[in-house]
């Protein structure tokens, strides 16, 4: 943490550099201005813009530029600051590229292009930096091992509870079974005891016709 309270303030300085210059000195940088905005008039057929408005925008461009750099170096919001000033600095990049110059001016676009790379890098990294909390990714692929731990345990139950009621229906048909059984039972002793009144009955009978003869 203290690495990069110290590393964040160093990284926006030149931020905060640059984007000052511009505010106060616009006309230093009104000609890359030129040469990049030419790139997007041509592209979409508009006129191309005055040096009053290239100056009002290198202005605009430097200042928010400059506040972008105080919240990365104060560690305000610092992700979403450190890549804004990478969005803000590819403009500058595609300004200073060197390819369709010559000679001594060719030096000093390819110096401020390199230039403009490392920073867009370095800005890159700082909007990319966790500072030691697990990315996206990991809390995605944690998040789908605890939906799937959850939605096995909830099977697990629905299983538990279906065998419980199907143990529950075994109990209930065999007690059904069992009181049929004893009922049975009832009846068949019954019959028997009917049946051994009526031999004893005819016994009886054939007792008295046996005394008459």
């Amino acid at each position: 943490m203290l690495l990069r309270r110290i590393a964040r303030p160093l990284l926006a300085a030149p931020f905060v550099y640059d984007g000052i210059q511009a505010v106060l000195h616009p006309a230093e940088h009104v000609d890359a201005a030129r040469d990049g905005s030419a790139l997007v008039t041509d592209a979409v057929g508009a006129e191309p813009l005055s040096d009053r408005q290239l100056g009002l925008l290198v202005r605009v461009h430097g200042a928010v530029t400059a506040a972008a750099a105080l919240l990365l170096a104060v560690g305000r919001t610092p992700r979403t600051a450190a890549l804004a000033l990478a969005a803000l600095t590819a403009p500058l990049a595609v300004a200073h590229q060197p390819f369709t110059s010559k000679g001594a001016e060719r030096s000093l676009r390819t110096a401020a292009f390199v230039k403009d790379l490392g920073k867009i890098g370095a800005a890159v990294i700082a909007g990319v930096d966790l500072e030691g909390r697990p990315g996206v990714t990991y809390r995605v692929s944690q998040a789908r091992e605890h939906a799937a731990r959850v939605a096995e345990a909830k099977a697990e139950t629905v299983k538990a509870a279906t065998k419980g009621e199907a143990a529950k229906v075994a109990a209930k048909a065999d007690a059904a079974r069992s009181a049929t059984k004893a009922e049975a039972a009832k009846v068949a002793a019954k019959a028997d005891a009917a049946r051994s009144a009526t031999k004893a009955e005819a016994a009886k009978v054939r007792a008295k016709l046996a005394d008459v003869a």
